[in-house]
């Protein structure tokens, strides 16, 4: 009966020992995906900023500038490109609008980012674009991968349309989570002029008024290590329009703050981050390391009932050999 209960412990002990590592390298990678329907909205907020007022070409000072962040996963381009391509793919439309103290339009870039739905790598499937011009993204954006490791990553700039490293500067506690901080500096250079801006004008006009936009920032990020996710996000922003083969007149701040996310926005981030971190940490650590323990431990309560059984058929073996006697001295007055 020990014998047939340590084969069955054993049959169980090889089971978990080998679904510990299937969980890890094999099934996390297919079943830890960003969902390809994802809808999110951050609001981000510069108080005693600086804009420009269109209508003078003049910098003034504002109590806030409020940038809205809208994410938008779509569904049937995803699926489209995964026809296409074989993989798993999630296609994000985002919108960044920009609105002064009155709630008023300043600018607005739409998105399309294409990406790998485990890796987060770009995918170059076509439809990528920033603002109407296409582009083909070489590192993240928006997020990291899962299972962050702590050194610098290729980060997309969407101002720019290039890629810069964004370096790991380091782990640091963040409303009750250890996130990695991630900083980068991206130098004066000049870049495009939205589309939408207010009062009609257009990159058009603003060229004929010879004027060019320009643009640096130092961006911020506190990542969440096991998801990939930032839970807040901060850049030192500015911009200026300057006279195009002028260089002794002044330029005009277009716009300068100090950009941060909400309180709110970090708040509802940091929850869904945290119930988010706990499924990935559930299939790379928490069940491979718990089946495996449990396969050692399988493991050695068969051995031990195995070393049972085998003692127990031992002492049936002696006292088959001795013939069933006893070793008792015969009763008295036998074989007088």
């Amino acid at each position: 009966m020990c014998r047939r209960a340590s084969l069955i412990l054993l049959a169980f002990a090889v089971f978990f020992a080998v679904l510990a590592p299937l969980l890890r390298w094999y099934a996390f990678p297919r079943l830890a995906k960003v969902p390809a329907g994802r809808y999110q909205t951050v609001v981000l907020e510069a108080k005693d900023a600086t804009l420009i007022d269109y209508s003078t070409l003049e910098p003034r000072k504002v109590s806030r500038i409020t940038m809205t962040e809208t994410l938008k996963g779509n569904v049937e381009r995803a699926r489209e490109v995964k026809d296409e391509t074989g993989r798993d793919v999630v296609v994000w439309d985002t919108l960044t609008f920009v609105a002064g103290p009155d709630g008023a339009m300043v600018s607005k870039i739409p998105e399309r980012y294409v990406f790998d739905a485990h890796s987060q790598q770009p995918v170059h499937a076509g439809g990528e674009h920033v603002d109407g011009t296409p582009v083909q993204r070489d590192g993240i954006e928006f997020k990291w991968p899962f299972l962050v490791r702590k050194r610098d990553y290729q980060y997309f700039d969407m101002q720019t349309r290039t890629s810069a490293p964004i370096h790991y500067r380091g782990t640091r506690r963040f409303h009750g989570l250890d996130v990695y901080y991630f900083e980068q500096t991206v130098p004066w250079t000049r870049v495009p002029v939205p589309q939408a801006l207010p009062l009609g004008l257009t990159p058009e006009s603003i060229r004929q008024l010879g004027l060019e936009r320009w643009y640096t920032t130092k961006r911020m990020f506190w990542v969440d290590p096991t998801t990939g996710a930032p839970v807040n996000g901060e850049e030192v922003h500015q911009e200026e329009m300057r006279w195009t083969g002028h260089p002794e007149k002044k330029p005009i701040t277009a716009f300068a703050g100090h950009v941060k996310m909400r309180p709110d926005y970090v708040d509802s981030t940091v929850a869904l981050v945290t119930s988010q971190r706990r499924l990935v940490l559930l299939m790379t650590s928490w069940l491979p390391w718990g089946f495996l323990g449990l396969g050692g431990a399988l493991f050695a309560l068969a051995l031990v009932l195995e070393a049972r059984s085998r003692r127990a058929r031992a002492q049936t073996a002696d006292m088959s050999h001795d013939g069933g006697k006893t070793g008792l001295p015969p009763p008295a007055g036998v074989g007088r």
